[in-house]
This record gives C-alpha cells, sequence and structure tokens, in this order.
C-alpha cells in the first residue's frame, strides 16, 4: 500500500514508520535523496523536519513546568521581556502604518504551547504580511522575525504561529544555555535520537527539498531552514524517521523509553488533552502557496489543540482513534501518535509546498496500514 501510494504521489522520496510501545512494526525508505544526484534515501537519512520540531520543544518547556522552573499561566513577560506588554494590530491607517492596542491580557506559555497567543506566520496570515512590509521585511531566520505585533487578545482565538519559537526561547532563558543543548540533554540523548539537531548546514547525506517544475519534474531546491540568530523552536530541526519514531514512542508510553523518562505521564496525559476548549484548531489558510497551500487535517472535525499536539476528536478516516495527536513539517513529513490504540507513524519527506495531495495520500496510506494490521492481528 506505501510503495503504490508513493508510485502514484510522484514523491522525491518517503520514508514511512508505523510504531507501536514496543518498536517499529512497519518501516520503508523509498526514493531518492536528490534527482540530480541519485542516492537512495534510508530509515537513517536526515531530513529538515521544521514544524515536526514543535512537538520536542514543547516536551522541553514542559520538562521545565514540571521542575518549577517555567510555569502554565504565569505572564510570560519576566522570561521573555520582548512579549511583557503586547499589543494587538487594529488595522492599518491610510498610508499603510500598522495601528495598535495594548492587548487585554498578559502573554502566558499555555498561550505560546497552544498557538492562542495571538501571534502568526507571514505565509499564513495576510496582516502579518502586511505588518512586515510595512515595517521592513526582517532576515529569515532573525530574532527580528518573530517580533509581531498580535492578531487578536491572548486566549480568544487560534492561529498558527512563531509561538513555539517563543517557548524555545524562554527554554533558553531559565536553562541559560542554548535550545539545542538543552534539547541533547534533556530529550535527544535520553531517547537514544542521535542523528536530530540544529545544524548551520544541510548534513552530508540529507534529503534535499524538492519542488515540481511546470512539467511536472522534481526540481532539488537550495532551501534550508536552519541556521540564523537562534536555535528555531517552531522549525529549525534536522532528524530521521527512526529518530522520531522514537519519540513518537516515549510519548505512547507516557513519557519514557528504554527506560529512561522524559515527562512524568500525567504530564504527557496533559499534553494530550485539548486545551483549547471550544475554539477551532488546526486550520491554516495561506498567503505564500508556493511554501504552503491551505491545510486542513480533519475539515468536519472540530478539532482541539493540546499542549504542542493537534487533537482529532472523532475517528480518522483512516483509523486512527479520538484524541489522537498529531502535526507536520513544511515539507511534507506528517506523523501521528494514537494513545488509545498504542500505535503511531511517521513519514518524512522534502516537497515544497506543503500539503501536497500526493504526500497526504501516501501519509494516508501509511496509516491504513497500521490499522488494518491491527484488525488482521485481531
Amino acid at each position: 500500500m506505501f510503495e503504490a501510494a508513493f508510485a502514484e504521489a510522484k514523491l522525491p522520496c518517503a520514508v514511512g514508520m508505523i510504531i507501536d510501545r514496543e518498536g517499529v512494526r512497519f518501516a520503508q525508505a523509498l526514493g531518492v535523496t536528490d534527482t540530480a544526484n541519485p542516492a537512495p534515501v534510508s530509515e537513517d537519512t536526515p531530513f529538515q523536519i521544521a514544524s515536526m520540531t514543535k512537538a520536542l520543544v514543547s516536551v522541553a518547556a514542559m520538562q521545565l513546568v514540571e521542575a518549577g522552573r517555567l510555569s502554565l499561566d504565569a505572564p510570560i513577560g519576566p522570561v521573555l521581556p520582548d512579549l511583557a506588554g503586547a499589543q494587538v494590530l487594529t488595522g492599518f491607517d491610510a498610508d499603510g502604518q500598522p495601528q495598535l492596542r495594548s492587548a487585554a491580557r498578559p502573554i502566558t506559555l499555555r498561550h505560546l504551547l497552544t498557538h492562542t497567543a495571538g501571534l502568526g506566520y507571514f505565509f499564513v496570515h495576510p496582516q502579518v504580511l502586511q505588518y512586515f512590509e510595512a515595517v521592513g521585511m526582517p532576515e529569515p531566520g532573525s530574532l527580528a522575525s518573530l517580533k509581531m505585533p498580535l492578531m487578536f487578545d491572548p486566549g480568544e482565538s487560534w492561529e498558527y504561529s512563531v509561538a513555539t519559537d517563543w517557548t524555545g526561547l524562554a527554554v533558553e532563558a531559565v536553562s541559560g544555555g542554548t535550545l539545542g543543548d538543552y534539547l541533547t540533554e534533556h530529550v535527544l540523548a535520553p531517547l537514544g535520537m542521535k542523528r536530530t539537531g540544529f545544524f548551520d548546514a544541510l548534513p552530508a547525506g540529507a534529503a534535499r527539498v524538492h519542488a515540481r517544475g511546470k512539467d511536472g519534474t522534481l526540481q532539488p531546491q537550495p532551501t534550508f531552514i536552519g541556521g540564523g540568530e537562534y536555535h528555531s523552536g517552531g522549525g529549525g530541526l534536522v532528524s530521521t524517521a527512526s529518530d522520531y519514531a522514537r519519540f513518537a514512542r516515549a510519548m505512547l508510553r507516557g513519557g519514557e523509553l528504554d527506560g529512561q523518562r522524559i515527562l512524568q505521564g500525567e504530564t504527557v496525559a496533559e499534553m494530550g488533552r485539548n486545551q483549547v476548549g471550544p475554539l477551532r484548531a488546526g486550520h491554516m489558510d495561506s498567503v505564500m502557496p508556493s511554501l504552503a497551500l491551505p491545510y486542513d487535517t480533519f475539515p468536519d472535525q472540530h478539532t482541539g489543540w493540546g499542549l504542542g499536539f493537534l487533537i482529532n476528536p472523532e475517528q480518522g478516516p483512516n483509523g486512527r482513534s479520538p484524541g489522537s495527536l498529531a502535526w507536520a513539517g513544511v515539507f511534507n513529513s506528517y506523523y501521528w501518535i494514537d494513545p488509545a490504540k498504542g500505535l503511531g507513524g511517521v513519514m518524512m519527506s522534502q516537497l515544497s509546498p506543503f500539503g501536497d495531495p500526493g504526500a497526504l495520500a501516501c501519509f494516508g496510506a501509511l496509516e491504513r496500514m497500521a490499522y488494518t494490521k491491527v484488525q488482521c492481528n485481531a
């Protein structure tokens, strides 16, 4: 099923894994790292995982909550002074200059982890792009690219955003080191994720990002979203399918893997609980379709958001249980974690724009395989 879906999708590469609490149940690597200089991908090929970084950084923040060094509901301003006294964008004047007012309440770590702080992304939200066009477009990977007014008062809506980048900076502020150093010591090394980290350039042997030409041929792109002035907690990690599968297994096991505990079980359960109440989460528009297409994993469900994860409240069309956790990376990498069935899966690819129908079909085939096997075993 996975191989057939891959062939139909015409992706440059894909690595698919199905996992349960005890190990990897299925793994297959297809395609090449670079269509211009073909080399086969493997289960350990490095990929830019982009926003799949967010789940790992959310875990790091919750470790510090457990330790009493961060608070979920206290104002985050004392930790991150740039977020103190936040202002809300109300519009633009006749000269195109932004109009601002004070936010009704302070931003908290809970707001950041749930994407309810009021922040946005320049490629998703037209008002954020218009703001930067008015004040000056910041350099990619700069701290200035995170400094924007809010689109709404904290807690009043859900919009996908740079909030997890700020979460990573909060981890740095209280730990006294870089985000990469903290993750390595407290998350990656304990889980045996030896090939995951922040890099200043694409590592040797890594899969290249591709885009489809007008004739449909796959062309490698010089795209790299790492480096910059800070370690991007929202999207800067490079990882492998086998490494990320270890993280997914740890979450299935309540925060423990191979005798190494990264979170308490009750913390993992809280991360998997819907934190946004009646707000609907998960839908993203796009103002840059060359980078990302509009996206909605479950358009017919009132999806929620936990402390770092999308949560589906109903059965998914490919088999995942209600209450499963999921998200994705902008280069068409995806994962899901199903605590009810003790199953999950990871698919790595490197194709732009995000939300490619073929890549989604390939990921859907992987998910259907997982639950078909459960039924056969039963």
